[in-house]
């Protein structure tokens, strides 16, 4: 086992990973920019190197000053959590070339799976359903639509290098290609500097289902499902589990780990599909790390998936077989975004008084505190609220409960829409789908 790591991150998932190695008995270490220099995770770590720059985001995306630091405090592996440098693929080289452990997969692998084009590919070979789409790259708009009068409307334009929907256009007839390319390639230039698309067949009415996966490099096992329909700007704001039927769980969840053993995967992973309403699943995409809803499944399955993933990186084989993960019981997970409900505008801003609720199967993931300066530079999630109860029923009662004792005053938070989710009547059926916002735009009132 490592006996010193260091964290590459921020906020609440450098304190949950920072947490995960002091129960491995690994000293911590964390890289921190100017602005979290007073934050719960520096402060508990053994080890803080402080990283200024003019730009907040380069603090945690120069990846050279993050081996340095690793070098300078004798670091045997970097954990990136998620989003910086989680799955930048230069990074893991050049890690590699240090001969320090990337707490995930390996570079290739990474590259591979930040491909859509080469990563549906490679998991419809494995088995997984794949809607129809294009195998290569589409750059001209006559091709685009000869694929889809083959397919069939609606289709959709993705980035073949994007993620978190940006640039995605949805494609009704032939006379809207020239336009919706012309702004998909584009705005994919701009966001991932490559401005390579394709196409595949839209999910109309679709609800977003995806798998928790554990490889070692040679065996892999999953922890079931997560779903994860309501979302805001193709970004997910309510997450629970399971939803799946012990038959459709077994069935998709041995094709995800055949796609994990097909490419070599090494670590924690998130396979994600659109499930349409006849009940078919179509392959989305794989997220190569952990996940902001991995609560979720920790939750219902009892296991520490933070330290499984360390686990496996320091060397070890699968702790697990498939036949010992049970899953017990409903969890559900709200992010709690400082955000104005309504319009999703950060609100940042110190915390005058804060108060997250406790009690039996409630736990909570926050780097928040009274007088914590939540700043406007980094994505807004300030906590994360996860219940866990018998069934679904008890999980929402549980929920609306803890979100009643949940205080957070001086800045806005999303709080008032988790509640009115919450006593939803479509939601409450679990009439769900990544349209539930669309659908319903006057939850709060």
């Amino acid at each position: 086992m490592f006996k010193r790591v260091l964290i590459a991150n921020r906020g609440e998932i450098a304190l949950r990973i920072s947490r995960a190695l002091r129960e491995l008995g690994i000293e911590v270490c964390i890289i921190h920019g100017r602005e979290d220099r007073l934050s719960l995770p520096v402060r508990f770590s053994d080890y803080a190197i402080p990283n200024y720059r003019s730009n907040p985001l380069e603090s945690y995306l120069d990846y050279e000053a993050v081996i340095q630091a690793a070098k300078d405090v004798g670091a045997e592996a970097i954990h990136p959590g998620y989003g910086f440098l989680a799955e930048n693929a230069a990074f893991v080289r050049r890690c590699e070339e240090e001969d320090i452990v990337f707490i995930g997969p390996d570079a290739d692998v990474i590259t591979l799976l930040g491909d859509k084009i080469e990563a549906r590919k490679a998991m419809e070979a494995a088995g997984l359903p794949v809607a129809k789409g294009s195998d290569e790259a589409i750059d001209d708009a006559n091709v685009a639509r000869e694929l889809a009068s083959q397919i069939g409307y609606p289709v959709i334009i993705k980035a073949a290098a994007g993620g978190g929907g940006i640039g995605m256009q949805i494609v009704h007839d032939s006379t809207e290609f020239e336009s919706a390319l012309n702004l998909c390639q584009s705005r994919a230039k701009s966001a991932f500097g490559d401005n390579r698309v394709f196409v595949e067949k839209y999910i109309e009415g679709a609800q977003h289902v995806e798998f928790q996966v554990l490889a070692d490099g040679e065996n892999a096992i999953h922890f079931g499902e997560r779903f994860c329909s309501i979302q805001r700007r193709h970004q997910k704001l309510l997450e629970e589990g399971p939803w799946l039927s012990d038959e459709v769980r077994s069935e998709i969840g041995a094709r995800v780990c055949e796609g994990a053993r097909s490419v070599g995967y090494r670590g924690l992973a998130t396979f994600e599909f659109l499930r349409d309403k006849n009940g078919d699943f179509y392959f989305l995409e794989v997220n190569p790390r952990v996940q902001v809803e991995h609560t979720i499944t920790e939750m219902i399955t009892g296991v520490d998936l933070v330290k499984m993933g360390i686990r496996v990186a320091a060397g070890e084989s699968l702790s697990m077989t498939q036949s010992e993960i049970e899953f017990t019981g409903h969890s559900i997970q709200c992010r709690l975004n400082a955000e104005d409900p309504v319009n999703f505008v950060p609100s940042p801003g110190k915390l005058w008084d804060c108060h997250f609720p406790g009690g039996r199967g409630i736990r909570v993931d926050t780097h928040a505190h009274i007088g914590y300066d939540m700043p406007g530079c980094f994505d807004s999630l300030l906590a994360k609220l996860i219940v866990w109860g018998h069934d679904r029923e008890e999980a929402i009662a549980k929920m609306k409960s803890a979100l009643k004792e949940t205080t957070i005053i001086g800045v806005e938070t999303v709080i008032p829409l988790h509640k009115a989710i919450l006593n939803e009547p479509d939601f409450i059926a679990r009439d769900v789908t990544i349209q539930y916002l669309e659908d319903h735009p006057n939850l709060l009132g």
